[in-house]
């Protein structure tokens, strides 16, 4: 039986900048990887007034740029060890990597993943011939049970970032970027997941360029390297956020610890609204669409710009994969605009009465910064004295929250300002509603309206002075016609008048007073 190698395996002694410059410069990559594209991003340039370039290792065969350090580590395994397999532990875009170069190499592949993974991944794998197996919430977890089965089965271990050739390979992206870069550059921008990424490309970049900073860039709730580089050793994280799943690491490795303390300038660590509005940015750039590991150099460098207040310089943001599970999709959009603060939510106190809720609508139309649309409106009438409407507002950009909850409570409506509120955000903005002993004689309609100014505003013209709205759900969903749900307290004597009225609207409309889900959630 061929001996396997361990599966933290790195060199006996540690490899020095020139050994990892030559490590890197005879890397084995292009067997299987492409040199992916170094693009400028122009909207974002010019938003920035820095020049932003995105090295897209999204374009990869398996659209991330971990089949670089997989392959070059497996192509220095000798003929035996390919034939008695590896294995490999990863949070989906190393195992589709270590997949492809075992199928490159006619070797087999068995490939350990979390339970937690993107199935977009577990699926990518099982098409290159990986045999997955899922195990624990996270990498780490999904590494120990790699590490018994490595033992119990003679394979070879494959580390997604823990492994000098491994290291090397990635560092190729950064041999990639100078070469295609060869201007001034004030930054690279690599984010970290265990570190082999920005331990390989900054042990390239400082050989070469040192005046070229590196930065590494966390999520604030998986900062494992930057918590270690500042106590001077690896820590362990209890728990690790999984929204950017392919950073999702409890603990760095050794040596990746030890290269990143030297060759690191800089550490950025982002939240999740940063990342959903990086992956919008990529989007509009590249029409291209990131996973959230891949966005978070975009939003450091955002971040970057917005602390230190650069013009005229250059960034590269390394956008390091692309797997993204659809699912995702709408709470990426959704969070996108509040993370760029692009979307102002609050809480607005009106009085429960005739025509309050029209005069609110005028003190939107009137608000200072010029016109703004209305992206949500949730309101279920609960008290007969109060309406407590949640509302969604466009923005110009950061900091005007504040100024509009301002207005509002100079306009007499009390505001709670719910911008950076997570509760309100990821929860309470879907519950607005429920049973209401107030809605007597409620009508329950879905309308079409058409996204333009005066809509909503023609509709409360033509209803009767006597009718009183008692629910009303609306979110903008980019389209030019928004889905609205509206309860409207009309008496069975108006009939004949209600039906003039929806005539005159016209408006698409639908009634659901039947609907068994409106008798089950929202009927008294």
């Amino acid at each position: 039986m061929p001996t396997s190698r361990a599966p933290a395996a790195t060199a006996p002694t540690p490899l020095s900048a020139t050994d990892y410059l030559k490590q890197v410069l005879t890397a084995r990559v292009y067997d299987v990887a492409i040199e992916s594209d170094l693009e400028s991003a122009r909207t974002l340039s010019r938003r920035l007034h820095n020049r932003i370039y995105l090295k897209r290792e999204d374009q990869q065969p398996v659209f991330s740029f971990k089949l670089r350090g997989a392959y070059n580590k497996m192509a220095h395994l000798s003929p035996e060890q390919l034939k008695a397999g590896v294995i490999c532990a990863s949070a989906g875009n190393h195992a589709q990597g270590v997949a492809l170069a075992a199928h490159k190499l006619s070797s087999r592949a068995v490939i350990v993943m979390p339970t937690t993974t993107p199935q977009v991944k577990v699926d990518a794998v099982k098409a290159l011939g990986g045999e997955v197996v899922l195990a624990g919430d996270s990498y780490s977890d999904a590494y120990g049970h790699a590490v018994q089965l490595q033992a119990e089965q003679g394979l070879t271990f494959i580390h997604p970032f823990d492994d000098p050739l491994v290291i090397a390979g990635q560092g190729t992206i950064g041999m990639e970027i100078l070469r295609q870069h060869q201007g001034p550059l004030a930054a690279v921008f690599l984010a970290i997941g265990g570190g082999g990424l920005i331990s390989g490309v900054g042990a390239y970049i400082k050989a070469v360029r040192p005046d070229v900073k590196v930065i590494g860039v966390q999520m604030a709730d998986s900062s494992a390297m930057a918590q270690s580089v500042a106590q001077g050793q690896r820590v362990t994280l209890t728990d690790v956020g999984l929204f950017a799943d392919g950073t999702a690491v409890k603990q760095v490795g050794e040596e990746t610890f030890r290269v990143a303390t030297e060759v690191v300038d800089e550490f950025v660590t982002v939240d999740t609204d940063a990342v959903c509005a990086a992956i919008k940015d990529v989007f509009i750039d590249t029409r291209s669409i990131v996973e959230p590991s891949g966005a978070m150099a975009v939003a450091a460098v955002k971040q970057y710009v917005a602390t230190h207040k650069t013009k005229g310089e250059s960034y590269v943001a390394v956008l390091s994969g692309a797997n993204m599970n659809f699912d995702r999709l709408r709470f990426v959009a959704e969070r996108a605009e509040v993370g760029e603060e692009r979307e102002a939510l609050f809480a607005v106190t009106i009085p429960e009465e005739r025509g309050s809720f029209r005069r609110f609508l005028e003190v939107i139309g009137s608000l200072p910064g010029g016109q703004r649309n209305v992206t949500e409106f949730n309101y279920r009438i609960s008290d007969a004295a109060q309406a407590h409407v949640f509302v969604g507002l466009t923005t110009a950009g950061k900091g005007e929250s504040p100024r509009i909850a301002a207005a509002f409570q100079k306009a007499g409506f009390a505001t709670v300002d719910l911008t950076h509120n997570d509760l309100a955000k990821e929860h309470v903005r879907y519950m607005v509603g429920g049973h209401s002993p107030l809605a007597l004689d409620e009508r329950l309609l879905r309308f079409v309206f058409p996204e333009r100014p005066g809509a909503l505003m023609k509709f409360l013209s033509l209803m009767r002075p006597s009718w009183n709205i008692s629910l009303f759900n609306y979110r903008h969903e980019g389209a030019d016609y928004g889905h609205i749900l509206v309860g409207l307290q009309v008496p069975a004597c108006d009939d004949a008048a209600f039906q003039r009225f929806l005539q005159e609207l016209g408006y698409p409309w639908a009634e659901e007073t039947d609907n068994p889900a409106y008798r089950l959630f929202l009927q008294r």
